[in-house]
């Protein structure tokens, strides 16, 4: 499926409880008292009629489907609630790749983030707010984003692996990704106020 054709069809979906979509594709939300934490993108690829995937290259051939919620704060106003994942961090293959052939910019140069309201952690409902694409052909952004890349990169590399931290990143910062907080995979997350940006929610991006 292409992209603008997946986009269209998304955008249909505006407004509507993925959590009802969830029992109509028959995805498990809760297992044995355990969250699926993917189930709402689950969803979005049943209805797209996708199949699941989290290889590193782009999902679906030439893009990248990525899913983040959102909250209201009490002023009313709608945020982004936490960082987005990118893609895993091979420290390999980041000592050995220059920015313009990372697995980083192949997944940001054609995505869809669909957004979708947080509305509290038993994930009885949740509306899709937003569906947005982003190609990373702002200038300053891709600019910021490989100066973000390289500082990962040079890190690896002059330091080693284990000396990443996800204090590093204007825009995108490595932190580990996976069970328990012994983790030592990490992945690449696009930070909150970059997420913001990609939806157009904020112009901010620092």
């Amino acid at each position: 499926m292409e992209r603008k054709d997946a986009t269209r069809k998304l955008r249909e979906l505006e407004g509507q409880d993925l959590r009802k979509l969830a029992d109509r594709y028959k995805v498990t939300v809760w297992k044995e008292g355990k969250l699926n934490k993917g189930w709402a993108g689950h969803v979005i690829e049943r209805y797209l009629g996708l199949p699941i995937n989290s290889a590193q290259s782009p999902n679906f051939g030439s893009w990248e489907l990525k899913i983040v919620p959102l909250k209201r704060l009490r002023t009313g106003e709608i945020v982004v609630k936490e960082t987005m994942a990118i893609t895993m961090i091979d420290p390999v293959n980041i000592s050995q790749k220059e920015f313009e052939e990372s697995h980083l910019l192949t997944k940001l140069k054609k995505i869809v983030v669909c957004a979708r309201m947080f509305e509290s952690k038993e994930e009885k409902s949740s509306l899709l707010i937003k569906v947005s694409t982003f190609d990373l052909d702002n200038p300053a952004i891709y600019q910021q984003v490989k100066a973000d890349y390289n500082v990962v990169r040079n890190t690896i590399k002059q330091n080693g692996f284990d000396a990443l931290t996800g204090k590093m990143g204007v825009l995108v910062q490595p932190r580990t990704k996976g069970p328990g907080h012994g983790s030592t995979s990490r992945a690449f997350y696009a930070r909150k106020n970059f997420v913001a940006h990609i939806l157009g929610l904020s112009d901010k991006t620092t």
